[in-house]
């Protein structure tokens, strides 16, 4: 009798879990990635110069192979602002989405491998919005619909 109550509880608590609206996982997937990578781009630049600082990082801290530094930092900070602003807004969200993905495999792979936990869950997020989408709150959803309403 206990048992059947304990386990009706935790049915309908299940239940109450499952109904949590999809979109709510996708803006917050968009925020708290797009966030990160906002933030980190933000602390390389003094307006729209890239800090000594920077080329300082990339050639040192970050050193990796095959690019030179000086690109690498330029080509970062700009693809960090972008692909954050693509996942805020919503819009070319997949693919921004994907370009931070790859971001976060070369800083694994090349910057810092023991950082692995922080890695998996921004992949987790991205992946998500690469899989999933923006959800109904965004460019993408609004871009969708109208080019539905034409087929």
């Amino acid at each position: 009798m206990v048992v059947t109550k304990i386990a009706d509880q935790v049915q309908r608590l299940i239940g109450l879990m499952s109904s949590l609206p999809e979109w709510l996982v996708a803006v917050a997937a968009r925020l708290a990635v797009g966030m990160v990578f906002w933030t980190s781009a933000r602390l390389k630049v003094d307006g729209l110069t890239l800090k000594d600082s920077t080329y300082f990082l990339f050639e040192h801290e970050y050193a990796l192979p095959l690019i030179p530094h000086e690109w690498a930092a330029v080509a970062a900070t700009l693809a960090e602002h972008m692909f954050a602003v693509s996942l805020f807004i919503g819009f070319a969200t997949r693919f921004g989405a994907l370009g931070l993905l790859g971001m976060t495999a070369v800083i694994q792979t090349f910057v810092y491998p023991d950082a692995w936990v922080t890695h998996l869950m921004w992949a987790t997020g991205l992946l998500y919005l690469i899989i999933r989408g923006p959800g109904p709150f965004s460019i993408d959803h609004l871009i969708a619909r109208r080019f539905a309403d034409r087929a």
